[in-house]
């Protein structure tokens, strides 16, 4: 059983091993920069695109601020976004929609050669060399007064109707692809109603309140405080990288974003909310019938849809309902083997974050832990607690400032 000093310290270095695994604010700015650019793209004037003012938004991980860095560096960081248009011609189908959206990136010569092929949902722009990222670009519909609605959901503390934060988005498997031109016809999807889903169970009221209301501003500052559960994501979705890398059948990020925000229980310290969120994300699987098979099948709902089941491939393949139970024994055994006894010492746990958090990410997390020490050292802040003889922030006595009485005196 660790100490009460044991957990501050050991919650410190998790909250520098959660800054380490960040994308840096260089990134994000950049990140930022360039899905700006597109959406003056789409609006540019003489777009057909244009009468519908398109504003391109972050979706996913870049929305949660729950992004973490590749494991290998040279790989690409993969930025979901969504291109909102308020309205659209009413003879437009969703091909229609998604060609228009195509055609316009199309006329700009840069992005016409940073055009992957066009995804089942998404056009994808690769920015290749220095800036080593892509954007997935969803197309779709709201309606007037949308952007109200969205503004004023993130906005507020509590949960809204969630559902009238829904779009409408283009589907090329969908049998009505080419013919249905009533978008309230089209596929729903509510990234932003997830987003606010998550900002509320992610939320403490600590005075500072952090929230995700900034991601939907048209220029969102960096964050970089960030709340436990989003840590607790970064840490468990390095882990996943670490032990799964290149893995198709990997764990995927919505699944354990979803488990983890249900299993937190508002705790403040990363450590305890870590310990906490991976001993109580298997209660939120559940189990259901499926009428199709005559089965009980693995379900994790969409907390915004709930007739959609983020673990739907477990069935068609069954070994991503392995690999997923396989990885959360794996977390669940190395952080236990990490945090279980009092008797380790900072340096011991470090050593043992390596191999499952990576070594240079925990090097560096210890590195900028120790410069923070330094200052509060000199500022005559560290303590020493008295049983463990641990230091740090937290503890009985003080640590009186150092002064370098061995120097000589100038000359």
């Amino acid at each position: 059983m660790l100490t009460t000093d044991q957990k501050k310290q050991f919650s410190e270095l998790l909250e520098e091993l959660g800054q380490s695994l960040d994308i840096s604010e260089g990134q994000y700015d950049a990140a930022v920069k360039s899905y700006q650019a597109v959406g003056n793209q789409l609006s540019k004037e003489g777009s057909t695109l244009a009468p519908y003012k398109p504003e391109i938004l972050p979706q996913g991980s870049f929305l949660l601020g729950t992004m973490v860095k590749p494991v290998n560096e040279n790989d690409d960081l993969d930025i979901d976004l969504v291109c909102k248009l308020t309205g659209k011609q009413p003879s437009w189908t969703q091909y229609n929609l998604k060609q228009k959206v195509g055609d316009q990136l199309k006329e700009n010569e840069l992005y016409r050669k940073m055009l992957k092929e066009e995804g089942r949902r998404c056009w994808t722009l690769v920015y290749a060399n220095s800036a080593n990222y892509h954007m997935d670009i969803l197309p779709s519909v709201v309606d007037t007064g949308y952007q109200m609605i969205l503004e004023k959901a993130f906005l507020s503390a509590e949960l809204t109707d969630l559902n009238e934060l829904a779009i409408r988005i283009t589907d090329k498997q969908r049998d009505d692809y080419y013919f249905e031109n009533n978008h309230k016809l089209w596929l729903k999807c509510n990234p932003f109603g997830y987003g606010k889903w998550f900002s509320v169970q992610a939320s403490l009221d600590l005075g500072k309140r952090i929230t995700l209301s900034e991601s939907i501003k048209p220029v969102p500052q960096y964050q970089k405080d960030k709340l436990p559960l989003q840590r607790v994501v970064q840490i468990l979705k390095r882990h996943r990288d670490l032990m799964f890398n290149g893995d198709e059948d990997k764990p995927i990020s919505i699944i354990i974003t979803t488990l983890a925000a249900r299993a937190y229980q508002k705790e403040v310290s990363t450590l305890d909310a870590l310990l906490n969120v991976i001993n109580r994300m298997h209660l939120f699987i559940q189990e259901k019938f499926n009428p199709k098979t005559g089965r009980m099948i693995k379900w994790i709902g969409n907390p915004v849809n709930e007739e959609e089941n983020f673990a739907d491939k477990w069935e068609e393949t069954p070994q991503k309902k392995i690999i997923f139970y396989k990885w959360l024994e794996a977390v669940q055994a190395d952080v236990r083997h990490v945090f279980d006894q009092k008797d380790r010492g900072l340096q011991w746990v470090i050593e043992a974050l390596k191999t499952p958090f990576g070594e240079k990410a925990v090097t560096k997390a210890f590195s900028n832990y120790g410069d923070k020490q330094l200052l509060l050292r000199e500022s005559g802040g560290m303590k020493m607690a008295g049983v463990t003889g641990a230091i740090g922030s937290v503890g009985r006595t003080s640590i009186p400032k150092h002064t370098n009485f061995g120097a000589k005196k100038d000359q």
